[in-house]
């Protein structure tokens, strides 16, 4: 009887030595997921995104998509680049939208191609992406959006503020991004599990918002 006894005892204890190292390493685990989500938040309000839809996924409008896109980018760079920071972006945004949709009305014009054009600055929401080696986590972001005809087709998008959707922005600048941030916008999702369970969780309470 005593053995029993002893098992037993020996083997609660270990239960609960194992519940306690559990306990322990799920708050590790979350306080750094708490840290990174905050990070992932301060991001995308530091971010002012552009937004193309294409009229459709025919061979035609997607290249009609990516004429637009050149077009806005070389009219409306020197706008952008002027921005101190984001507020000043989306206003700068709004400010010239009828700049934006006449630089895509010229695109549209020169391909020979009569589609209607709408640009809005909205808040919208983006699953996580990777551009040109850095990595957006998803949630709600300002964005220029660039609607072409019924803008069914596949978009695209990069980053007008910090100005990232040109060439020669080899790397993120240090004076809109902190140190922790640019690291976790160097990521890779693939090795990065927390960009997965910021996207689940900017969905959930999505999901919550729309019901």
């Amino acid at each position: 009887m005593n053995l029993v006894k002893k098992e037993v005892s020996d083997r609660s204890g270990r239960v609960l030595i194992l519940t306690i190292t559990l306990g322990f390493l799920l708050a590790i685990f979350l306080d750094s997921f708490s840290v990174f989500h905050q990070e992932c938040a301060q991001i995308r309000e530091d971010v002012l995104r552009l937004h193309v839809l294409a009229n459709s996924d025919s061979e035609e409008d997607q290249a009609l998509k990516l004429a637009v896109r050149d077009k806005i980018l070389a009219d409306t760079g020197e706008i952008f680049n002027q921005a101190d920071n984001q507020t000043d972006a989306r206003a700068a945004a709004i400010a010239n939208l009828s700049v934006v949709e006449e630089a895509a009305h010229e695109a549209l014009r020169e391909a020979g191609a009569d589609t209607a054009v709408h640009a809005e600055v909205v808040r919208m929401f983006f699953d996580t992406r990777v551009y040109d080696g850095f990595t957006m986590p998803a949630g709600w972001y300002d964005a220029l959006r660039v609607i072409i005809g019924e803008g069914k087709g596949h978009n695209w998008w990069c980053v007008l503020y910090p100005p990232l959707c040109i060439p020669a922005a080899e790397k993120l600048p240090e004076d809109v991004f902190s140190d922790e941030e640019r690291a976790l916008l160097e990521s890779e999702p693939k090795y990065e599990a927390r960009f997965f369970l910021v996207e689940l969780f900017e969905k959930i309470k999505e999901w919550f918002r729309s019901h």
